[in-house]
């Protein structure tokens, strides 16, 4: 089947607002039209994709999934579209990936300093697909976290961060200064493949409910900073590296520089 990309937007926008009537209003349609579009879309893609009821919208498990695509997919589609713009307008562009807690501002500030004839822009990653702007073309270069697929990519190790374990103020644990591996055998720990949450809000909201414990690094802690959060760092859990990649066959002289300045900056942030 062909994927008609204006019914995978209504689509988003339903799953994203949970309601049909405030996604017709982002979308500027009708509530109808837009229930017989998604309607339609069900049809096409021969699955059930919405669980509706008088007050709520949920996902099904075949939603969810396309859910998750079609953020790609469309992320996708727009970044070939402003990549035929710029070349339309003799536009250099460099789009740099990055993972929730890592920053990567000054190796672009640094950067524009040098290169200012080129455009910079920044593309968010899900943890569970941290090389796929990369493998997509939504970006050139990426700032990650191990482990990922490293197939046809050239990786340029960083730096080091600790983990820490995130869990709500009133837990037992929480008035601790400090834990070992051996004082969360037990508990609920909300990590893959334990459970597999679709955003780090999504995660910490679960956490702040009492729904669990979860290892994370201490950069997204710190950027997901709630008071009714505690962090304790663990002292035995491994360190996560951090690392730049960037497709191996790539090799404009655009990138080589940035990944020099980048290298360069970063390390220096990391220590």
């Amino acid at each position: 089947m062909d994927l008609d990309l204006r019914k995978l937007r209504y689509f988003v926008a339903v799953a994203e607002h949970r309601h049909f009537g405030r996604a017709a209003e982002q979308l500027y349609i009708a509530q109808p039209v837009l229930s017989r579009q998604i309607r339609s879309f069900e049809q096409e893609m021969e699955c059930t994709l919405l669980v509706r009821s008088t007050r709520s919208v949920e996902l099904t498990d075949a939603g969810k999934r396309l859910y998750e695509e079609a953020q790609r997919i469309l992320a996708t589609v727009a970044s070939a579209v402003r990549s035929v713009h710029d070349v339309d307008r003799g536009v250099q562009r460099l789009v740099v990936a990055f993972c929730s807690g890592l920053y990567v501002s000054e190796a672009l500030r640094a950067f524009s300093a040098r290169h200012p004839e080129v455009e910079t822009d920044v593309v968010p990653v899900r943890w569970w697909e941290q090389d796929a702007p990369l493998r997509d073309g939504r970006a050139q270069v990426a700032y990650l976290r191990q482990p990922f697929d490293h197939s046809d990519l050239r990786i340029i190790p960083i730096g080091h961060e600790t983990r820490v374990a995130c869990m709500p103020a009133a837990h037992p644990l929480a008035s601790r200064q400090e834990l070992t591996s051996a004082d969360l055998d037990g508990e609920r720990m909300l990590d893959a493949p334990t459970r597999r949450t679709s955003s780090l809000e999504e995660k910490f909201e679960l956490i702040a409910s009492g729904q669990g414990i979860a290892l994370v690094p201490l950069s997204v802690a710190r950027s997901y900073s709630r008071p009714e959060l505690v962090r304790l760092p663990v002292t035995d859990a491994p360190s996560i590296e951090t690392c730049l990649a960037v497709l191996a066959d790539r090799r404009e002289k655009v990138l080589r520089d940035f990944l020099e300045i980048a290298t360069e900056t970063l390390r220096a942030g990391a220590t």
